[in-house]
Order: C-alpha cells, then sequence, then structure tokens
C-alpha cells in the first residue's frame, strides 16, 4: 500500500509521544457501501474513524461504516486493523499513550489496550454508570485538539467532505490521498 511506503519513510518526522483516536461522519449524497441513516446529523452518513500523532499527521483510518452506528461499534476489530496498518510502515505500536473522548469508553476497549501494551487514556463516560476508577491524565488528554484541527484539515478537501463515492475502498482511498498531502504540507 502506498500510504504505508510514505508513512515509513517519514516515519521519523512523527511525534509518537501520544496518538489520538477520533471519528467522523461524513454525510453521504449518492448512497453505496457502508451508508445508513445517521439522526443527529439528519441525513445519510459514513463514519470512519482515525488515528493520528501528537502533531496531528494521520497515520491510519478504519473502513468506513454505516452512519447508523456509534464510534465504538467494532472497536476492538476495527482498531486492530489500524494497528496492523501502523506496523506494515515498520512503526511500534507497543508502549503509545493512546487518547479517545468519552464515546469509546468501553471495558472491552480499555482491556483491548491493555492487553497490546497501549496505555488508554479515554475520558470516562458518565452514561455508562462505571464507578471503576481508570487512571485519567487532564493534561495529557488537552492534546486531542490535535485530531480536531486534522478533522478541520481533511474538511478542507472537498472531494472528501461529502461524500459521493458509491465503493467504499474508493472512499477510503480519497481519505489516504488527503492523509498524504497532510504529511507532505508538514515536511
Amino acid at each position: 500500500m502506498v500510504w504505508s511506503k510514505i508513512l515509513e519513510k517519514h516515519k521519523h518526522r512523527l511525534d509518537l509521544s501520544s496518538i489520538q483516536l477520533d471519528g467522523t461522519h461524513t454525510p453521504c449524497k449518492r448512497g453505496g457501501e457502508a451508508v445508513a441513516y445517521q439522526g443527529r446529523k439528519k441525513c445519510k452518513t459514513s463514519n470512519m474513524l482515525i488515528l493520528v500523532d501528537h502533531q496531528g499527521i494521520p497515520l491510519a483510518c478504519s473502513q468506513a461504516v454505516g452512519g447508523n452506528h456509534n464510534d465504538a461499534y467494532n472497536l476492538e476489530n476495527t482498531v486492530d486493523t489500524m494497528l496492523r496498518d501502523i506496523r506494515n510502515s515498520t512503526i511500534a505500536t507497543e508502549g503509545l499513550f493512546l487518547n479517545a473522548d468519552s464515546g469509546f469508553d468501553t471495558k472491552e476497549f480499555r482491556n483491548y489496550c491493555c492487553k497490546n501494551n497501549i496505555l488508554s487514556n479515554i475520558d470516562q463516560n458518565k452514561r455508562n454508570g462505571n464507578a471503576a476508577e481508570y487512571i485519567f491524565d487532564d493534561l495529557l488528554y488537552k492534546c486531542r485538539f490535535v485530531i480536531e484541527r486534522t478533522n478541520a484539515w481533511m474538511d478542507g478537501f472537498k472531494a472528501i467532505l461529502m461524500r459521493f463515492e458509491t465503493n467504499q475502498i474508493h472512499w477510503k482511498s480519497l481519505n489516504l490521498l488527503a492523509f498524504a498531502v497532510i504529511l507532505l504540507r508538514q515536511l
């Protein structure tokens, strides 16, 4: 895959002191694969998860899933695939600090991170009713703004701001192309 080779070539430019995880819902105008109605957006959308480094440089994205799913849908398998893509670029994932918002606060995902030697810093979701105490670093969590900035950079690419591609692999490829442009701009 071209993105893996680009990432491998420029991995010395990455800041892996922490990685950020977030999801995006993109309106889909023509329907297609992995598209479903999302009530919050009041339209058909696709959901995609994105991992970025501490500078906001994209590392990996998931396959698109129908917008009727939340970010935690099939989360462990999705993140496992994303981490495998990162490892294919000869980047070690053990010992990473992962920041994520409360939408990713599931017991299963916390266990997954622990099992894979990833230190999770996930905001606790009050609606889960979990009384469990987890280690949470507010200062590290404030670094999450970089993924929001990356999402804004992604919105600058009009071809992916609204999804017109009906084929799921074409949609992911356009996102990876945007990743490459963002990385090259940082160089």
